[in-house]
């Protein structure tokens, strides 16, 4: 009998001790059955009802309490989360970053070369009309030449003839004077 006695006896430390203890992680359907509790108890007997008011004031604080350490918890780790995505993405944004930053350089410097050929092909221009009217002098200066030529020609077959007049009438006058 001695075993019932201190198993009654530690029914209600364990029952208290339980009671006074916070639970580990209430699940919501927990949570809304201690409120019905409490709900009726507060609906109930009026003789304890300040008693009990203390006891749920109490309750409620301490369900306060760990809900917001849990909160806290769970909430550094989600800001641990959210800085750690952050990161992440901060540094394919970097990397991102870099390769438009390499790529624009790229397009200036070849925005640079067509700019300098662009710069360069009025140069050119000039240059070939440079070329042209040195051309159109050349060209001038041929056909004034190939005139010459011809002028050349036609006074050489002049004197030519003229020679062979001249031969002729000095062989005539050495017959004449004979």
């Amino acid at each position: 009998m001695s075993s019932l006695y201190t198993r009654s006896k530690d029914f209600p430390r364990n029952r208290r001790a339980q009671s006074d203890s916070p639970p580990a992680s209430p699940s919501p359907t927990a949570k809304t059955l201690r409120h019905d509790r409490l709900s009726r108890l507060e609906s109930g007997g009026s003789d304890a009802g300040g008693e009990r008011a203390s006891a749920r004031a109490r309750r409620e604080a301490r369900l306060a309490t760990l809900t917001g350490r849990a909160e806290e918890e769970n909430s550094g780790r989600d800001y641990k989360k959210l800085y750690e995505s952050a990161l992440a993405e901060n540094q394919k944004l970097k990397t991102k970053l870099q390769e438009a930053q390499l790529e624009l350089t790229d397009v200036k410097a070849k925005l640079e070369k067509m700019a300098q050929k662009q710069d360069k092909t009025p140069d050119r221009s000039s240059v070939l009309d440079v070329e042209k009217r040195e051309r159109r002098a050349l060209e001038r200066k041929m056909s004034e030449m190939e005139e010459e030529m011809k002028v050349l020609t036609e006074l050489k077959s002049d004197n030519q003839r003229l020679k062979d007049e001249n031969g002729a009438l000095i062989r005539v006058i050495s017959k004449l004077s004979k």
